[in-house]
């Protein structure tokens, strides 16, 4: 029966039939797997066969991918708590680089083409009306073959190019039936995650938020953020860029970030080549073609249609880092028609140099340096970075430079005349928490410096006054301050604790008073 299936796998395939015998152990001897495995992957080293069985989870030398048994399978919907026998999550991230490398990389011995010819053309679109009545038709009818041969031509859906899912958010909820999202799964990856268990979970790994996606169209989707006054935010990623796929595992999964995505935004994400995302692409990602630009995450004004803010290329901030960066945008900008957003009150800086006050070692140093920056693509611009020049107050408002600064806010800035302030304590030490709830929280002074550390929960909200008033911020002992979450002074929930403030893992401006 084997020997059929590497003479079947031979015939279609055109392999030698000791890489179809690899292949077809890969797949459990399943030889339509074991063919879609090969074309997806036609350059995988999946090794030599080992001389006797190895036991579930081993590796050797000679096989770097070591197949757990299928039976494992069944702990793959018990969710990861119960499923012992997974690797290292190192091990795991490096072996998808290089599966992801050997996908869309290019071999190193392949030669490089000759240069395209010359050609004069002339470009037309879907309706073209040109001639007589017989050939346009004829020339519509081309020009909507051609355009569909490159629909059909677009990238082969697999584990790192997951499709957009077509049947809805509910299947991937907690709830779904298991097989239900499995079955979807495989789907979205063109039967990919059903090869190996090991497949399955890397494709459960880096599937994109399917979720939280809205899949209509950009108009559909301002419209949808007029009425529900709901920032759009959008993801255009490059499968070949593993920054992209690190979005999908870690950052779009994130409980914390998602619950904010789901009740502020409406959440796009699209490939590069996708023709659904050619609306946006065209109109606001003019470094789409720049590998360093990738991944590209941008909010979007749904009323004016412009862009406020702009992640662009690595490195892919970390889940915490991102969380505090999405409530601190929400804390400075507003969709209340009452409300006064930022503006660019500054223009990007340009440095001077004196070359002729340089030593030779600084001028060696800037030269690196400039060779380095031009060896690297453009990156997008992040607009809201020219708003930050100034302290920002409350939400939705931004303070200019020339605004002179108002005589009478006792109750904002003025923490001395509050006795709740004077009450709290300045010599409680801080100390690390210990038990399960445990929460991040990040402070951000009006100079940009932050700083990150970890309370519980069940602490009060007293207990981040007095790590402050302690000398936890360094060159502010004794300073006078407010704490600011939301335009909420923190003043008013002294004796709540952490989580009854919804302080977990947020961002809190720290504002002294001067």
């Amino acid at each position: 029966m084997e020997e059929e299936a590497v003479l079947n796998f031979v015939a279609i395939t055109s392999a030698d039939p000791e890489k179809a015998a690899q292949y077809l152990r890969l797949a459990d001897n399943n030889l339509e797997q074991a063919i879609q495995l090969y074309f997806d992957s036609p350059n995988l080293d999946v090794g030599g066969a080992p001389s006797q069985p190895a036991a579930t989870g081993s590796s050797n030398a000679n096989n770097p991918i070591q197949i757990d048994s299928d039976e494992e399978m069944s702990d793959i919907d018990a969710g990861p708590a119960t499923r012992s026998h997974r690797t290292n999550f190192e091990d795991d991230e490096a072996m998808a680089r290089r599966l992801q490398e050997e996908m869309y990389g290019q071999p190193a011995n392949e030669e490089v083409r000759a240069p395209m010819a010359r050609t004069t053309e002339t470009l037309v679109g879907p309706g073209s009306n040109w001639g007589p009545a017989d050939a346009e038709a004829d020339l519509d009818a081309m020009v909507q073959e051609q355009l569909a041969n490159r629909r059909a031509n677009r990238a082969r859906p697999g584990i790192f190019n997951q499709q957009t899912s077509r049947s809805g958010t509910s299947v991937w909820d907690e709830a779904a039936d298991s097989n239900a999202r499995r079955r979807e799964l495989a789907t979205a990856t063109g039967g990919a995650s059903e090869s190996s268990s090991k497949s399955n979970m890397l494709a459960q790994m880096y599937r994109p938020p399917f979720e939280i996606m809205f899949q209509q169209s950009w108009d559909k989707a301002r419209d949808e953020g007029k009425d529900q006054e709901k920032w759009i935010i959008v993801n255009i990623q490059d499968p070949a860029i593993f920054d992209c796929q690190i979005l999908n595992r870690d950052i779009w999964k994130n409980e914390d970030i998602k619950a904010t995505i789901k009740e502020n935004f409406i959440f796009m994400q699209y490939n590069k080549d996708d023709p659904r995302g050619s609306q946006y692409v065209n109109y606001y990602f003019q470094n789409r073609d720049s590998q360093d630009a990738y991944p590209h995450v941008a909010i979007v004004d749904p009323r004016t249609g412009e862009q406020v803010k702009i992640w662009s290329g690595p490195p892919v901030p970390p889940p915490v880092e991102f969380h505090a960066q999405l409530h601190e945008f929400l804390d400075r900008y507003s969709l209340n028609v009452n409300a006064k957003n930022p503006v660019a009150t500054r223009k990007p800086e340009k440095k001077k140099v004196d070359v002729d006050r340089m030593t030779e070692e600084e001028m060696l140093e800037m030269a690196l340096q400039a060779s380095l920056d031009n060896s690297k693509g453009p990156k997008d611009d992040d607009p809201d970075a020219l708003t930050k020049g100034t302290t920002s107050i409350g939400k939705g408002k931004a303070k200019v430079e020339e605004e002179p600064a108002p005589e009478e806010e006792p109750e904002t800035n003025a923490s001395s005349a509050d006795p709740r302030f004077a009450s709290i304590s300045s010599s409680v030490p801080y100390a690390a928490p210990t038990g399960p709830n445990i929460t991040r929280i990040q402070f951000k002074s009006t100079d940009g410096k932050r700083v990150v550390k970890q309370f519980s929960l069940d602490d009060p909200v007293r207990r981040l006054y007095e790590w402050i008033k302690a000398g936890g911020w360094e060159g502010k002992e004794g300073a006078e301050f407010d704490l600011v979450f939301l335009s909420k002074n923190l003043l008013d929930s002294l004796d709540q604790t952490i989580g009854e403030a919804g302080l977990r893992n947020a961002a809190v401006n720290l504002e002294f008073t001067e």
